[in-house]
Parts: structure tokens; C-alpha cells; sequence
């Protein structure tokens, strides 16, 4: 365990596989009314939310973010090589799902008396509802950021950036309309830009494919928050999700909201400060301060 008077706290944890899983804590400032824990997309880690910890911290939520497996410290660990990052080990992607549960249940251990709420990105986005799917009954909430229906023709299997196309892209402008994001991806040593096909394969790719599951059986808020600009799925995708979510699974309270321009990484986008804001007041109702 490391901490920072400044930061959070790194912890880490060995998965059934004995991969070593490294993750922060941001403890609540003040009486904590909940926790939220992060689930990062493909390629990325948990260091690029810090952010958005910092407003959840701040409206008295812990917050709890782990490098997943192949990704930034913990695939440093398994492969020692950033070429490398990205790609997930032995057991592939159930095993990477499995190691997300083992974190949930990690975080209710220390926790068992507070709200927990699930905020995936992208692909986290994906494995938030595959564990919503699994163990509904551990969650309290669930926010999805850049998401969209896991399905065949909801989903881009295309370029992501080809909007943007041209001969001075960076190829990563579909993350941000703010290009400095983009731009500080690139240079980040902890994350890669390798497409997911090559990073997890044919069959762990097809994995990702799903829908919400039927008859849910426990009625969890879901608020699903998507740029209107974003390639992945997009609005139409994200709106499928939201009518899947209501229809399936039966589920009273799931909330969308789109920001026009805004691509697909909404909490580093120029419009961010409204989205955190957005984020905070949801929750507010959801999960209110006791007392």
C-alpha cells in the first residue's frame, strides 16, 4: 500500500489466477454516504479518473478504481513490456470479468453498510452490465458512460475515428472534442491505442456481445450518459440500451442523457463540468447524504 497526502491511496489484490490487480481509493471527504466504484475502457487505466473521483470524493462518496487486467499497472506487472498493455492473460476475458466481481466483493467487504454504485466507461461500460446481468443484487446503482447496446449492428466495428480522418489526424480524436485528450493518450506510457481486435481476439471480443438480462429482479437506477458525437454507439445505440433496459429487465428508473458535440469520452470533454454536475445531481436522489 502506498498513499498521498495529495491522492489517492494504490492497494492491490491477487485475482483467482494469481495476477496481481492494482487499484486507488479516494476516501470520502467527510461522512461517506456511499461508493463508487470505476470501471476504465480499453486501453486505458484507472489514473485517468481522477477528475471525476475528485467531485465523487467531494459529495461523500469513496471511490474505488482498479487497472484491469492487461491495463496500465497491473499489465505492466504481468507483462513488463508496455507493447504489451492491453492484452488481458490466462483466462482472457472471463477472467477479467471474474477479477471485476472479486473487486465488488472486495469493496462490500470493507464496506457492507454503505450504497454501492457501478460507473463503467466504454468497455468498462460492457463489463458493468455483465456484472448487473450476474449480481444485480450487489449493486445500488449504475451509471454507464459511452456505452451503448452490446449487439451486433448497435455497436461500430469500424474505424472510430474516421469522422475525423485526415492527414494531420492523430487518429484518436473520436476520444475528445478538446484534442489535448487525445494528444495526452498518445503520449501516456501507461496507455495504447491498439485496436481491440488484435488486443483481445476473435473469441473474447465476441464475448463482449449481449443484451440486458430478462427479469432483472431487483429494480436498480441506471443512468446512461453518452456524447452525441460518439462513434462507438452513440445516442441510437445508447437510447436501445435504455428501451432494452426497461423492457427486459424490467427496470422503472434508467435516465439517458446526451450532449450534443460531445465524443466519446464525456468526463474530458470541454462540456465535462456539466456532465459531472449532471452525474452529482442523479446521484443525489439515488443515493442521498444521510442524515
Amino acid at each position: 500500500m502506498a498513499s498521498s497526502p495529495h491522492g489517492p491511496t494504490a492497494h492491490s489484490y491477487l485475482d483467482t489466477r494469481g495476477i496481481e490487480i492494482f487499484y486507488d481509493v479516494y476516501p470520502a471527504a467527510g461522512p461517506a454516504r456511499g461508493v463508487v466504484q470505476i470501471l476504465h475502457g480499453v486501453g486505458e487505466h484507472a489514473g485517468r479518473y481522477g477528475v471525476v473521483a475528485a467531485a465523487l470524493t467531494a459529495a461523500g462518496f469513496h471511490v474505488y478504481a482498479d487497472d484491469h487486467r492487461g491495463h496500465g499497472r497491473t499489465g505492466m506487472g504481468q507483462h513488463g513490456d508496455a507493447a504489451r498493455l492491453g492484452r488481458l492473460g490466462p483466462g482472457g476475458m472471463p477472467a477479467t470479468l471474474a477479477a471485476c466481481w472479486q473487486f465488488t466483493r472486495l469493496i462490500r467487504d470493507e464496506h457492507p453498510d454503505l450504497p454501492l454504485v457501478l460507473l463503467g466507461h466504454s468497455w468498462g461500460s460492457f463489463l458493468a452490465q455483465m456484472l448487473l446481468n450476474d449480481h444485480a443484487d450487489a449493486y445500488d446503482a449504475v451509471i454507464l458512460s459511452g456505452s451503448a447496446l452490446r449487439w451486433p449492428g448497435a455497436l461500430n466495428a469500424g474505424d472510430l475515428n474516421a469522422p475525423w480522418a485526415g492527414a494531420d489526424a492523430m487518429g484518436t480524436e473520436w476520444l475528445s472534442s478538446d484534442l489535448s485528450v487525445g494528444r495526452a493518450f498518445l503520449d501516456d506510457p501507461l496507455a495504447t491505442t491498439t485496436p481491440i481486435l488484435r488486443l483481445f481476439g476473435v473469441v473474447d471480443t465476441l464475448r463482449l456481445l449481449g443484451k440486458p438480462r430478462r427479469a432483472l429482479g431487483r429494480d436498480v437506477p441506471v443512468l446512461l450518459m453518452v456524447g452525441g458525437d460518439d462513434t462507438v454507439g452513440g445516442p441510437r445505440s445508447v437510447h436501445r440500451l435504455a428501451a432494452a433496459y426497461r423492457s427486459r429487465s424490467a427496470l422503472s428508473d434508467v435516465t439517458t442523457l446526451v450532449y450534443p458535440g460531445a465524443r466519446h469520452e464525456i468526463f474530458q470533454e470541454t462540456v465535462q463540468a456539466e456532465v459531472r454536475a449532471d452525474l452529482l445531481a442523479w446521484l443525489e436522489t439515488r443515493v442521498p447524504a444521510r442524515g
